[in-house]
């Protein structure tokens, strides 16, 4: 139960702060231009946790037969080269797609967009591209940094809402 008085904006400030922290990163909201028989390739920048990669494409204009994949950087390497690549997860070629998976270190990943299964017509695509901590797999070894400080300053905030309210209680029986 939610007391009335001062506090409460200071405790749905921290109930604010804890959502923000544990809620996805926006990494791209663009549209590409990606000419016919060609792809591109945005980089991940995966740091050295794993990650929960949500990538969804929607062709606007032009080619209807657009693939997106998820693949470590090296494999990029064989695309340009023309030899087989292995991929972390793709779509079938259409108009939209999406893929959720989740890429580990120590590699570093890449989302390409390619539209080398179609016509020779361009396609403008709109690519949203976001990372999320993977859901738990039982209790975490470490925290990460903006973790540890949310539960820091939830505990503060429910430790001085406790002592204020015990205080009251106290404090008048006390002074007559």
């Amino acid at each position: 139960m939610l007391m009335p008085g001062p506090h409460h904006p200071m405790i749905a400030l921290v109930c604010m702060l804890a959502f923000a922290v544990a809620s996805a990163e926006e990494l791209v909201d663009h549209v590409y231009t990606i000419p016919a028989d060609e792809w591109r390739y945005v980089d991940l920048g995966i740091g050295q946790r794993p990650e929960l990669v949500e990538v969804e494409y929607e062709v606007r204009a032009g080619s209807d037969q657009v693939r997106l994949a998820v693949m470590r950087r090296e494999d990029l390497e064989h695309l340009r080269e023309g030899l087989a690549q292995g991929v972390v997860d793709e779509t079938e070629p259409g108009r939209s797609g999406k893929i959720e998976c989740e890429v580990r270190p120590p590699y570093d990943y890449v989302v390409v967009v390619d539209n080398r299964m179609g016509d020779d017509r361009a396609a403008v695509v709109r690519l949203r591209i976001r990372l999320a901590s993977p859901p738990s797999r039982g209790i975490p070894e470490r925290l990460s940094p903006q973790r540890r400080l949310t539960v820091i300053l939830v505990s503060f905030a429910a430790f001085f809402a406790i002592v204020t309210w015990s205080g009251r209680k106290l404090l008048p029986p006390v002074r007559r």
